[in-house]
């Protein structure tokens, strides 16, 4: 089975986005960076999802990268499928912090329990025979909307949705 280990994002000021993740999200393990050639601003086809046990641990990380630096897009709140919010790094990185309960079962941790790449494409179906040709087996798929792959030794995560035009 397929799986990815990290993610490289390419950055303008590596040192800086290194320190902005080790403060806001405790840790840069599964994110690598480099520094780009050019500047990048705004969505650039994908995001990451830190997917995590309560609320209190969403309104921890989301107020630790907000204090690092994270300009807010979307505040958390509840949802139908749990509770969350969004912000975007300095890097111009997207990020969702989340998780499917509703209710906190204790005090806030800084634990993350899933990591996941989310890629937005035109075409789901085809995305999707590209992967599973590539050795990634499908956990969840709905339809042409959303297919999430298995990578159990994995750190991080795939998942594609309908996204991009």
């Amino acid at each position: 089975m397929a799986s990815i280990e990290f993610v490289t994002l390419e950055v303008a000021d590596p040192t800086a986005a290194s320190r902005f993740y080790t403060t806001a999200f405790g840790s840069d393990i599964w994110v690598r960076l480099q520094a780009s050639a050019a500047p990048t601003t705004g969505f650039r086809g994908f995001t990451l999802s830190l997917i995590v046990s309560q609320p209190a641990t969403v309104n921890g990380l989301m107020g630790a990268a907000l204090d690092a630096g994270a300009t807010p897009l979307k505040p958390a709140a509840k949802s139908l499928w749990g509770y969350g919010g969004v912000v975007q790094a300095p890097d111009g990185t997207i990020w969702t912090v989340a998780s499917s309960g509703k209710k906190d079962t204790g005090p806030a941790t800084r634990q993350i329990d899933e990591i996941v790449l989310q890629l937005g494409v035109a075409d789901v179906a085809a995305s999707k025979r590209f992967y599973v040709d590539r050795g990634f087996a499908v956990t969840k798929s709905y339809g042409r909307r959303y297919v999430e792959f298995a990578t159990s030794s994995s750190p991080v995560k795939l998942s594609l949705y309908k996204g991009c035009r």
